[in-house]
């Protein structure tokens, strides 16, 4: 029986993730990276498919989890007739081999405990050949080792590894699981004392660079958010991934399930606006860099998304022997949509390479030049119709929101020109400008229905337009705005929050795909932005504390929410969804406001920054005595 989304917790290392149940389960590890293939994969199958628990001997959920401090160093803990016992479960931020360490503490009493290790490679497929070296167990199966050890005696039980030990009031123990490419020699054991404390500090550092106001009332929200966006980062090259997961549905026993754990360029270029917002112009500089290896190249042959480390081909397979998330089938692994044509995309990257410079990167010549070869291929091609934001995987179409931003691509390099003094043709650029702004009032906005559509000539909403304000094309207080807030709020809101667009039970609507799905988070946080930019701050409020309250015990946000069951879908922890927990409260706070007016938001967040220096002074000196 599978676990609700919810009851999972995020472990990473800002190469792969884990996802820790409540019963002190992984259900999901993939090594050595984000997109390997898992070695434990219960979470879309079940036990047999592999999973490490370590809990009670009698069963059952920890008393109660939580993250230890600002940082991503997971806690359960259990209070039996016997004792209470406590779980803290990490993965050490590293630069070569990936470990998972999980420490065991006797809290009180004497509690039985048992840990089972059941490994399988490949997607839950592959039983691994089992040796021992000096006291290590050795997992191995083609190219891939694991190595584990474990400071109580185990055993071999059904082709798993099984630990049964008693912990009592004071004691600590430790087992860590490593991965290594099998042709290589076992590796040195890590020190899990010393690990704790270096992941420990290593997140405490890293969130106090954060420069969102530590008054605000939506703060612990925010740090958890960007911790989350930071442990989706890929560090060996500052790709971004959507989510950590495969393949959890949509809708419950659907087919919309996909691959997420590669680097989109759209969600890629909002996270790192919501990181700009909080004060990390490290993160931003490192996307930067991922961002001009993995387009190099003709323009015409840029994709929507890449691998963590700028790979192309992302070949989607079914892996059949997994039966998928509560039979939600098929488990697929990689993406067809890297393929796709998605002229919107073009606009998110020239906002954040726009977005970057206004955050005080210095000048990129290579970023100019790449942006101004992109303008010649914009200049052919953005009256062709495309696959759209959502991937639509039907026929390509003149999506409203697509050309919205072609305009913000142009308007971007324009303003590389007038404020950033870059070299490039402005008068012909503008003049381009122009001509989108009109093709996009004349054929996107349907006058009958006093609101903007989905598709030029159509009668159908879609929650992208939402975004027409944030990125300037139009004022929020725009009637034509106000009037497509309130069209969406009458057609695609369930229960308070927004759907993508309307989909059906039978393959006729616009996507192709049979099945409903759940409402999508993003779109909701994008509601609430408009309302804020609108001047409907209450309105705006009401809804943002709604979607907390959507959030697991951890803080933690998949990417929909079904509306009937009440539970989260999609996968998870989803970039989209954090990146508006981030944004919407900067919204709020008054913090940021519309992308086109970048400027003057980076000056109030310099001017926060300002106020904290004596903080920073305190941290410094901190840093002077420890040198």
């Amino acid at each position: 029986m599978s676990r609700p989304i919810e009851d999972y917790g995020l472990i990473g290392d800002m190469h792969t993730a884990a996802l820790v149940s409540r019963g002190g389960s992984i259900d999901w590890l993939c090594f050595p990276r984000f997109d390997s293939a898992a070695c434990f994969a219960a979470l879309l199958g079940d036990e047999e498919n592999g999973h490490w628990t370590i809990a009670p001997a009698a069963g059952g959920d920890a008393t109660r989890r939580q993250y230890r401090g600002d940082t991503l160093i997971l806690e359960h803990e259990w209070v039996t007739p016997e004792g209470t016992v406590r779980l803290i479960d990490f993965m050490p931020p590293r630069d070569e081999l990936p470990d998972v360490v999980r420490i065991v503490e006797g809290v009180s009493g004497r509690v039985p405990m048992r840990s089972t290790l059941r490994i399988r490679f490949d997607y839950g497929h592959i039983v691994p050949w089992v040796t021992r070296h000096d006291g290590v167990l050795g997992a191995i199966a083609g190219p891939d080792a694991l190595w584990f050890r474990s400071p109580v005696p185990t055993k071999g039980v059904d082709f798993s590894t099984v630990s049964e030990f008693t912990v009592v009031s004071g004691d600590r123990l430790a087992f860590s699981l490593t991965w290594n490419p099998s042709h290589w020699p076992p590796p040195r054991s890590p020190d899990p004392t010393r690990a704790l404390r270096d992941t420990e500090k290593y997140w405490q550092k890293w969130i106090s660079r954060n420069a969102f106001d530590r008054e605000s009332p939506y703060y612990e929200a925010v740090v958890r958010s960007l911790i989350v966006l930071k442990a989706l980062t890929y560090r060996p090259t500052g790709g971004i991934v959507a989510a950590a997961t495969t393949s959890l549905p949509e809708q419950i026993g659907g087919s919309r399930n996909w691959d997420y754990r590669y680097c989109w360029l759209r969600d890629a270029t909002m996270t790192l606006h919501a990181l700009l917002d909080a004060g990390y112009e490290e993160e931003a500089k490192a996307w930067r860099e991922w961002l001009i290896r993995a387009v190099a190249g003709d323009p015409k042959d840029m994709q929507i998304m890449y691998g963590i480390d700028g790979r192309r081909r992302l070949l989607e397979y079914e892996v059949p022997w997994l039966a998928g998330y509560e039979n939600s089938r098929p488990v697929r692994v990689g993406n067809a949509a890297s393929e796709q044509f998605q002229l919107d995309v073009y606009g998110e990257v020239m906002d954040a390479l726009d977005l970057a410079r206004t955050a005080g990167l210095a000048p990129d010549e290579q970023a100019w030049s790449f942006q101004r070869v992109v303008m010649d291929f914009l200049e052919g091609h953005w009256r062709d119709p495309d696959n759209g934001i959502w991937e639509i995987r039907g026929d390509p179409q003149h999506f409203t929101h697509s050309k919205v931003m072609a305009w913000v691509a142009v308007d971007r390099v324009i303003r590389g020109v007038e404020r950033w003094g870059l070299t490039g043709p402005v008068d012909r650029w503008k003049a381009l400008r122009d001509e989108i702004s009109r093709d996009v009032l004349e054929h996107g906005y349907n006058a009958e229905l006093g609101c903007f559509t989905q598709v030029y000539g159509s009668r159908e909403l879609d929650a992208a337009l939402l975004l027409i304000p944030a990125y300037g094309f139009l004022p929020a207080k725009d009637e034509r705005v106000l009037r497509t807030i309130e069209a969406i709020q009458r057609e695609l809101v369930v229960d308070g929050l927004v759907r993508r667009y309307r989909t059906s039970n039978d393959t006729t609507g616009i996507d192709g795909l049979a099945g409903e799905e759940g409402v999508f988070l993003a779109c909701t946080f994008w509601l609430a932005d408009a309302l804020c930019l609108a001047g409907r701050t209450a309105e705006a409020r009401e809804i943002y504390e709604r979607l907390l309250s959507l959030r697991n015990d951890l803080g933690l946000l998949s990417e929909e929410w079904d509306v009937a069951r009440r539970r989260q879908v999609g996968n998870v922890p989803q970039a989209y969804s954090h990146i508006g927990i981030v944004n919407t409260a900067c919204n709020l706070a008054g913090q940021t406001g519309p992308v086109h007016n970048r400027a003057q938001q980076y000056t109030v967040g310099a001017w926060r920054r300002l106020r904290s220096i004596p903080q920073v002074l305190s941290r410094v000196a901190a840093n002077f005595g420890e040198w």
